[in-house]
């Protein structure tokens, strides 16, 4: 059996995680071979049954996207006589009769929240016309490969789609714990690794801050894995209000993130995820953790007594959570 494995669009976080985890798997199946045709990943090498084929040129622009999707790939099929399908990037490969797996990670279409045009563009997108097509994919797929049950739910109020046909299986926990929370290393500092999109939700934690610093409490520290250059441009006004109480670390090594587990709490206040590794690393840890209310971190923590909820766009509910932190310390 000889499948062509499709990931174009991965190139860095979870997505390459995901590839690449694959790839380890299909190293280990000497019974089957595997054409893997990525774009800029550089990691992955041909074996006796992967054939690794990259095509830098699809990144360049979305006509080139399309162009691969809807020509080239076809190319691909018949130069290495392909049997089947696994697309690892959310949307199934048109107009072909072979069999497709697609592996869904991308859960902006399903969210309860929907992002006005005004408010951000490329999300829009994302959820009212990449979404159109993601829906297409799913009911045309012979198996949806979805990270969490709340995923799932979601897909499977789509008319059309089977349940047989969806599988939901987890992200590998390879989390290696070196160092659990150490209650006494806590300094009232609360940690946050994210990137600096919308959803990530960075601007409800600065409010908060704020919130606090006009109680006049003022002894904590939020640690952002963002800089002052990536900041998002509605949270710079309030940064610069409290600043003395954010540090800005940039991008950090794993090993580093999994340290600061050890000696702080995690805020977790996204709202749009499909699974939200974070909140897996920091339970894994034993590290308490502020989530947003929402049916991804609900399933990841479901019967962690160290998880503590709030609605994501309260600013006044976090501030009550990071007080009593803040308090608990001082006493």
């Amino acid at each position: 059996m000889k499948t062509l494995v499709i990931d174009v669009a991965a190139d860095y976080g979870g997505a390459l995680t995901i590839l690449n985890q694959y790839y380890n798997e299909f190293t280990n199946d000497c019974e089957n071979e595997y054409v893997v045709c990525v774009s800029v990943v550089d990691n992955l090498k041909s074996t006796d049954n992967i054939t690794i084929v990259k095509l830098p040129w699809v990144k360049k622009s979305w006509f080139h996207r399309l162009w691969f999707d809807y020509v080239y790939s076809h190319k691909l099929i018949k130069e290495y006589d392909i049997d089947n399908i696994f697309s690892l990037q959310n949307i199934i490969i048109p107009n072909t009769k072979l069999p497709q797996t697609v592996y869904l990670h991308q859960s902006l279409p399903f969210s309860e929240y929907k992002f006005k045009f005004s408010e951000n563009k490329k999300f829009w997108i994302y959820q009212n016309v990449i979404g159109k097509l993601i829906y297409k994919s799913a009911k045309k797929a012979s198996c949806v490969i979805v990270q969490t049950q709340w995923m799932k739910d979601a897909l499977l109020k789509i008319d059309g789609i089977d349940e047989s046909a969806v599988q939901v299986i987890p992200p590998q926990n390879n989390i290696f714990v070196e160092k659990y929370f150490d209650e006494v290393k806590f300094e009232n500092n609360f940690f946050y690794p994210a990137s600096n999109y919308a959803y990530k939700n960075h601007r409800t934690i600065l409010k908060a801050v704020l919130n606090l610093k006009k109680q006049g409490i003022d002894n904590f520290k939020i640690i952002f894995t963002l800089t002052q250059d990536n900041l998002p441009e509605d949270c710079k006004e309030l940064y610069s209000q409290v600043k003395e109480n954010v540090e800005l670390v940039g991008t950090i090594f794993h090993d580093e993130v999994m340290d600061y587990y050890n000696k702080t709490v995690l805020v977790f206040p996204s709202y749009i995820e499909t699974f939200g590794l974070p909140l897996l690393e920091a339970r894994e840890t034993k590290s308490p953790i502020i989530a947003s209310d929402m049916p991804f971190s609900r399933e990841i923590l479901k019967g962690y007594n160290k998880a503590n909820f709030f609605d994501a766009f309260s600013d006044s509910q976090l501030t009550a959570h990071l007080k009593k932190f803040i308090l608990r310390k001082g006493e």
